[in-house]
């Protein structure tokens, strides 16, 4: 018997990468509190969230049965964790910070079923080219920036900016592909 397969998760771009990798699944936004704890390192964030994310779905499910992913996505540079941006201030600053600087973009993935969350950390290195005050502007403007983990899409506009990595290049959009295809055959059935 397949296994019902949910995507805790509202984003776009976790979807369409799980639809790239053949599975059936629903998708239901986690509504948990995505605020670090005090003298929390940034692997122990990421990682957290991403099993709040898919235990809170999984507990509003009837059937045990069901599979829930999980996954989250940070930024962090010089030991400074970049979240969304709040304004356009913060996306400058974050930006700035970024700027010819070399980042880590930790993406964790935890898959709850039947009671237990096993969960994953793809760290890939992000190398950014200088970013003047006026590119910035000029990408605030587009939108895209506004809710995106230190305020930059390397699969949109914000690829610019990215001079190379090194890495999983799914993961900085948001899901790695080859992790979690791993991750969710050697525990659900299709």
């Amino acid at each position: 018997m397949s296994t019902t397969l949910i995507l805790a998760s509202a984003s776009p771009r976790r979807v369409e990468l799980l639809q790239q990798l053949g599975w059936s699944f629903m998708t239901q936004a986690a509504d948990i509190d995505e605020a670090p704890l005090a003298n929390e390192a940034p692997q122990e964030l990421v990682c957290r969230l991403a099993e709040q994310k898919a235990h809170a779905v999984y507990q509003q499910q009837q059937d045990p049965a069901v599979a829930v992913l999980g996954a989250d996505t940070i930024v962090v540079v010089e030991q400074q964790i970049l979240g969304k941006p709040a304004d356009y201030a913060d996306s400058l600053r974050m930006l700035k910070l970024l700027s010819a600087k070399q980042h880590q973009v930790m993406t964790a993935i935890s898959l709850y079923y039947n009671y237990q969350a096993h969960t994953q950390l793809v760290c890939t290195e992000v190398f950014f080219s200088p970013v003047s005050e006026a590119q910035i502007t000029a990408y605030w403007d587009s939108g895209e920036p506004c809710d995106k983990a230190g305020s930059y899409a390397i699969q949109g506009l914000g690829g610019k900016f990215v001079e190379r990595i090194e890495g999983s290049y799914s993961s900085v959009v948001g899901l790695p592909l080859v992790e979690t295809d791993r991750l969710l055959h050697s525990h659900i059935t299709r």
